[in-house]
């Protein structure tokens, strides 16, 4: 069947509304696509320093774009998870060359992502005006469902078929959605410089306190010898050990914490710290609205899967609409065709998070035996490693 005409406003052009509109762009020709962020296109994003990890699922789509900034991106060659804790030490190794691909993920800052995704979408508009609209510097305050469409408030009342939500935001300022619970932790971020350690070697290590992560960075500006990395330390919120403690004590700190793989940590950049939360919709689609990303779930940080889950997300909506002649039926299936993705990764998270709050005897020497059954067991890692990389299929 042919496909009908669809407009789509896509709100949010942080890299899951760019990716979504720049593919939808390229393979639904049927579609007038209007893109909508409060900012202006010409305010610079390429300087913003947030740091995304990115499975090797992700990097593919990406790549399908053309908009894959490799130079960019520090390619992860190896994930190392251990656990703090001298009467069970335990860990597992994902290597990217074990399981036959050439990484099993990349990070990058926001900016140098956001960058070459826009001006893809800019120069996509510049080609094809008439059904594609570069709509930044509009807000959008609300949506009004009308049965076979979606009213925008732009100021003015604005009608579209579909509106695909992905504005994300952080947990702290996110109005609560179906399934709200805050962990009582708080996350410190920032960069690492460390000596020693491979340059694509990314830490996940279990304390008593929460996980510790370290993101391996390509940073031209390293010390000779050196190498940057983003820190991820979660603690608790209430009693938070890293609050009160100056840059030379969080640093001393830290590496007592690290295993001896990560290497040693030379600086540490000032932290800047967020609440950490679960924040979900029971469902991707309410009538003609879909929410995809952090609009529709927001994760604990443990797995690094929030952006991958929300590249998936787009992905398979502009896969759906492709070929359909309804959409309301295509919507039904985006939902079903989502749904173990997408309740798999809260599901894994969710739990991950909420154990560290837990005061049980003998959690930790539970959870090191599970460490050591998986770094035992190579089939299962290799699952492991699998649902990562490419999510559940």
């Amino acid at each position: 069947m042919k496909p009908t005409l669809i407009d789509i406003a896509v709100i949010g052009a942080g890299p899951v509304g760019l990716a979504l509109a720049l593919h939808a762009s390229r393979v639904l020709p049927h579609a007038r696509i209007s893109l909508f962020d409060r900012r202006d296109a010409a305010q610079d994003v390429s300087a913003d320093p947030r740091t995304l990890a990115l499975s090797l699922g992700s990097v593919q789509l990406l790549q399908r774009l053309d908009a894959w900034p490799a130079d960019a991106a520090q390619p992860i060659q190896e994930v190392h998870v251990s656990q703090l804790a001298a009467a069970l030490p335990a860990e597992v190794r994902i290597r990217a060359d074990e399981e036959g691909v050439p990484m099993l993920g990349a990070v990058l800052r926001y900016g140098q992502l956001v960058a070459p995704l826009q001006q893809a979408w800019l120069q996509a508009v510049q080609q094809a005006p008439q059904r594609l609209a570069n709509r930044f510097g509009t807000l959008v305050s609300a949506l009004k469902a009308l049965g076979d469409a979606v009213e925008l408030d732009t100021g003015i009342a604005e009608r579209f078929d579909l509106a695909v939500v992905a504005e994300g935001g952080v947990f702290a300022q996110q109005a609560r959605k179906a399934l709200a619970r805050d962990y009582g932790q708080t996350a410190w971020v920032g960069t690492a410089t460390l000596r020693g350690g491979a340059s694509g070697l990314a830490i996940e290590r279990f304390t008593r306190h929460g996980p510790l992560a370290l993101l391996p960075l390509r940073d031209a500006t390293a010390p000779a010898g050196e190498r940057r990395a983003a820190l991820v330390w979660c603690v608790p919120g209430n009693d938070d050990p890293v609050r009160p403690l100056d840059a030379a004590q969080r640093q001393a700190v830290l590496n007592t914490l690290l295993p001896d793989v990560a290497g040693r940590i030379t600086d540490l950049s000032p932290l800047k710290d967020f609440a950490l939360g679960l924040n979900a919709e029971a469902s991707l689609v309410d009538g003609r609205s879909v929410r995809i990303g952090n609009a529709a779930q927001t994760l604990h940080p443990v797995a690094g899967q929030g952006l991958n889950l929300g590249l998936r997300d787009a992905f398979e909506l502009v896969q759906v609409l492709r070929h359909a002649s309804d959409v309301d039926a295509a919507l039904k299936r985006v939902e079903w065709a989502r749904a173990a993705d997408r309740w798999s990764m809260i599901a894994a998270t969710d739990f991950l998070a909420r154990s560290f709050t837990w005061q049980m005897p003998g959690l930790a020497s539970a959870r090191g035996l599970g460490l050591a059954a998986l770094q035992a067991a190579a089939p299962l890692k290799s699952l492991l490693a699998r649902q990562m990389m490419f999510g559940s299929r």
